[in-house]
C-alpha cells in the first residue's frame, strides 16, 4: 500500500490483515452492536466524524479509513489530536474487517463521557434564564431517536434526558441518523423511579408534555424561558400520569387523524420554543 503523508498531523498507521489486533474493535461491527461496547460507540460518515471531532465531551479512541480516501480527507484528519491513531486499509479489508461493504470508507471508535445525574445535569443550567431541555420517555426506536437529537442539537437544547426505557442515542444507527447531534447535545439518563415532573420543577423548567388531548394548543403557547419538553414513544405516548402533572399541549392537526411521527412532533415544538430567542 503506498504510503499518504498528512503533514505531521496525525500517525497513518497501513492494516493489509483484517485480523490486524490494532483494528479489532471495528472488527464485526453489526454483531459487536447487538451485544455492547462497554463504555465506547462507533461512528460513521464525514458529517458525523467532523462532529465527534468537535464534541467537547467524548473522546476519540481511534479512526480507520479507507486508504483511497486519505487524501480527501486530510482536512477531517486534521480536526483530530495528533495522537489519535489513524489505521488505513484498502477497500476490500476494510470489508472484511466490518463485516459488510462499508461504502462510506470513514469510521471512528470512541469512548462515552462519564454521565452525570439527572440532578446534576439540571443543577448545570441553574441561572442560565433561557434553557431548553428534551426529555424522552420510552423512545426505543434508533431512527426517531436519532431524528430527535438533529432536531435537539438544530434548535440548541441544553440537555436531553432519557428515561430508563429509551434506546441508546449512540447506537451506530441512532448516531448516523443525527448527524452527529448526539455527540454535540449533553444528555443523561434519569434513574428507574426518579420523579421526572418534580425534578424539573425544583430546578425551575415548565414542562410541557405533548399529547393528542393536550389542553392548550401550541399555537396558544407563550414559550416559557426555561422549558422541558417531555414525549413518548408513537402509539403509546406519554404515562397519563405524567400528563396529568405536567402542562399538556396538543398540535392540531385535520379532523380523524392525530398522530405525527415523534422525531417531526419535536421539531415543530422545538422551533415554536425557540422562535423568539432566535
Amino acid at each position: 500500500m503506498a504510503r499518504y503523508d498528512p503533514g505531521g498531523v496525525a500517525q497513518i498507521l497501513s492494516i493489509d490483515d483484517p485480523d490486524d489486533p490494532r483494528v479489532a474493535a471495528f472488527r464485526d461491527i453489526r454483531e459487536r452492536d447487538l451485544v455492547g461496547r462497554q463504555g465506547r460507540f462507533i461512528a460513521e460518515g464525514e458529517v458525523v466524524l467532523r462532529n465527534l471531532a468537535r464534541s467537547p465531551r467524548h473522546r476519540t479512541v481511534a479512526l480507520l479509513i479507507a486508504a483511497q480516501r486519505l487524501p480527501s480527507q486530510a482536512d477531517l484528519i486534521a480536526r483530530f489530536a495528533e495522537e489519535t491513531p489513524v489505521y488505513a486499509a484498502g477497500q476490500a479489508v476494510m470489508d472484511a474487517i466490518v463485516g459488510f461493504p462499508i461504502h462510506r470508507g470513514l469510521l471512528a471508535l470512541g469512548e462515552r463521557a462519564p454521565e452525570p445525574s439527572a440532578a446534576e445535569a439540571l443543577a448545570a443550567l441553574e441561572g442560565q434564564p433561557d434553557a431548553l431541555v428534551l426529555a424522552l420517555f420510552g423512545i426505543a426506536n434508533h431512527d426517531n431517536m436519532g431524528g430527535l437529537f438533529r432536531n435537539a442539537a438544530a434548535f440548541g437544547a441544553d440537555l436531553v434526558l432519557l428515561d430508563p426505557t429509551c434506546c441508546d442515542p449512540l447506537y451506530r444507527k441512532a448516531l448516523r441518523v443525527s448527524v452527529g447531534g448526539a455527540l454535540l447535545v449533553p444528555s443523561t439518563r434519569l434513574a428507574p423511579g426518579e420523579d421526572s415532573v418534580a425534578l424539573l420543577r425544583g430546578a425551575g423548567f415548565q414542562p410541557l408534555a405533548l399529547s393528542p388531548m393536550g389542553r392548550e394548543r401550541l399555537s396558544d403557547l407563550t414559550p416559557p424561558r426555561r422549558a422541558a419538553l417531555l414525549l413518548g414513544a408513537e402509539g403509546p405516548g406519554l404515562p397519563a400520569e405524567l400528563i396529568a402533572r405536567a402542562d399538556s399541549v396538543r398540535i392540531p392537526m385535520a379532523g380523524g387523524f392525530d398522530s405525527l411521527n415523534v422525531a417531526t412532533t419535536s421539531g415543530i415544538v422545538l422551533h415554536h420554543l425557540t422562535a423568539g430567542r432566535r
